[in-house]
């Protein structure tokens, strides 16, 4: 502190001994340096400062590292919602007369929840006009749920018929939803079936909260040696996920999950309590009784180029990857696969796990 006023103090001195001789010339018959003209000399010497400091400390590799994390979980929370209805056009997948699917960003919610400035809901009305040409009375429907911290592909309505369509075609099953995982944990075994309820529950401790839990409708005997069938609790949501794992290592796996059903937190649910491996990035389910962020092993963490105390920047790694809609009146079904944002592709390199191929 102390030098910091000697410092500026020097920068005024010098000033103010360059406006007098300033003042000395103007006396000559010449201009006059203001006071205005000091006070922009100060600023510009300032900003020069603060630039060659950073310049002369180039930051670490782990700084950089957490820098990085930091954009993509703060990517459009501060932008005006004109900007994001833009960049969700430029994201459009798939368009015809009655739907159209775009990448959906991460860290956007989709409804104003908590605060949050910005939201898919919010953009809804300028991203209409802005595909339908700028015509007045243009609508676009949300048709199923991603959550906030979900990437990919989310289908949209022109009408609110298209949009009831494809939801009772959600609701009855046929609709074929593909999503991509990163895992801390391999699961066992590598392909299967999880058919397990799903029941909100409220944890108690220091931080009392709720979270999604299992509802199982099977318990061990206390002998170990079989399963017993258990009444179904009335407020338990059925809940089956297929998933498939694609590779492995370093502890890590990428997983292609298929949700048969749509409950809330479902795939972050299931990986979590069912087959314990937890989704990475997930700091809700990977403790049950605590909110914190995610402990990750120390050879992930060399992977990743983290330190245990930076682990609350890593976002969730759970991308929607592809949709199909059956086709109707004889047209073939619509398929839209949708890119893995570049977040997700950086950590599978460091994983050394080798990229999906397109479908």
């Amino acid at each position: 502190m102390r030098h910091t006023r000697e410092l500026t103090f020097t920068i005024l001195m010098r000033a103010c001994a360059t406006a007098s001789k300033t003042e000395t010339v103007a006396s000559n018959g010449k201009t006059g340096l203001k006071a205005a003209d000091i006070a922009n000399r100060l600023r510009s010497e300032k900003e020069k400062r603060q630039t060659d400091d950073k310049k002369e400390v180039p930051g670490s590799p782990l700084q950089n590292r957490v820098n990085e994390l930091k954009q993509f979980t703060q990517q459009l929370q501060s932008v005006h919602p004109s900007v994001l209805a833009k960049a969700l056009y430029r994201g459009i997948l798939y368009q015809d007369q009655n739907i159209i699917a775009i990448n959906k960003p991460y860290g956007v919610p989709l409804h104003n929840v908590d605060g949050v400035r910005n939201s898919i809901v919010e953009c809804l009305p300028l991203l209409a006009k802005i595909t339908d040409g700028m015509q007045a009375g243009s609508q676009l429907h949300l048709c199923h749920s991603l959550e906030k911290e979900n990437t990919g592909v989310l289908i949209l309505a022109k009408t609110e018929e298209a949009a009831e369509h494809v939801q009772t075609l959600i609701k009855s099953h046929k609709v074929e939803r593909k999503y991509l995982a990163v895992t801390v944990g391999v699961p066992v075994p590598s392909e299967g079936v999880i058919d397990i309820p799903i029941i909100e529950k409220e944890v108690m401790g220091p931080q009392p909260h709720f979270k999604m839990g299992l509802s199982p409708l099977f318990k061990v005997s206390e002998e170990g040696d079989g399963v017993t069938r258990v009444r179904a609790h009335r407020q338990a949501q059925s809940a089956v996920t297929q998933y498939r794992v694609l590779d492995s290592t370093s502890g890590c796996s990428l997983v292609e999950l298929q949700p048969v059903t749509g409950v809330k937190n479902q795939l972050r649910v299931h990986m979590a309590l069912a087959l314990t491996c937890p989704i990475l990035g997930d700091h809700k389910y990977a403790h049950w009784n605590k909110l914190a962020p995610q402990k990750l092993p120390e050879g992930i963490l060399r992977r990743l180029g983290l330190v245990q105390s930076k682990t609350r920047y890593l976002p969730l790694h759970l991308h929607s990857r592809r949709i199909v809609l059956p086709g109707v009146k004889g047209h073939s079904d619509i398929t839209v696969s949708c890119p893995l944002p570049k977040y997700f592709t950086n950590t599978l390199k460091r994983l050394q796990i080798p990229l999906p191929g397109k479908e």
